[in-house]
């Protein structure tokens, strides 16, 4: 093979592979118009534009939660749960990741922390966003609880852990999620919802490969926000 037919298939492959690239970008769950209604705030909550996403300051002051998006997932998904627990008192920050993928943020709560005077932190991840919560708590000491929803955490926690899944969820790992448990310490707080499934955490239609839910999004959030605020309550003082 010639130098000039070595070069040309060089760039045809550089071509292949940014194309890819583009495309995987781009192949994502939107969030769905439930959510984006929520983009303006409610009479109770006003949504913010910050440089790394969203925050929704509602009628509370002395705690936040951190919001960890699940993978290839428009971050405004979760506009409605979140929404919810601010207007319950507990304002949040919504994330946005760069490509949408939580790998290329962990460390974007640092920001926040560092931006904002609230008394306690929480930070909370659906999915990959989980995950990735849980190296940051592993890897700082600037949050006081996390919140795992359809997820599991890979590192050691010495925090208070609240678990959140649905018995419908298909796309959770149970088995990692029963290895991973030895790595919490024993602050656990596991909740099940019956009914629900995976991608009802958020607003962006239903994802390949979940089981189907036998109750609507807007009940298993209520839910969800039910015990996220419980769990903050019992431990701030």
């Amino acid at each position: 093979m010639n130098k000039k037919a070595i070069i040309i298939i060089i760039l045809l492959l550089i071509v292949a592979v940014f194309a890819y690239g583009i495309y995987y970008i781009n192949d994502y769950y939107h969030a769905d118009d439930s959510a984006k209604s929520y983009i303006n705030g409610s009479e109770n909550v006003d949504v913010v534009k910050i440089d790394n996403g969203l925050f929704l300051d509602g009628p509370g002051n002395d705690s936040a939660v951190i919001f960890y998006p699940g993978a290839k997932v428009e971050y405004t998904s979760y506009l409605p749960l979140l929404m919810d627990v601010s207007n319950d008192g507990v304002d949040c920050f919504l994330v946005e990741m760069p490509f949408n993928i939580a790998f290329f943020g962990q460390n974007s709560a640092d920001e926040i922390i560092d931006s904002y005077n609230y008394s306690d932190y929480f930070i909370a991840g659906h999915s990959l966003g989980g995950v990735v919560a849980s190296q940051y708590v592993n890897q700082t000491n600037k949050t006081d609880g996390l919140i795992l929803l359809e997820s599991y955490s890979t590192s050691n926690i010495d925090k208070p852990v609240l678990s959140i899944y649905a018995s419908n969820d298909k796309l959770l790992n149970m088995k990692e999620y029963e290895d991973s448990k030895h790595l919490i310490d024993t602050n656990l707080t596991e909740i099940v919802i019956d009914g629900g499934n995976h991608a009802q955490v958020g607003n962006y239609g239903f994802q390949k490969g979940d089981g189907k839910a036998t109750i609507s999004a807007e009940k298993q959030q209520d839910m969800i926000k039910n015990e996220i605020l419980t769990f903050i309550n019992s431990l701030v003082v």
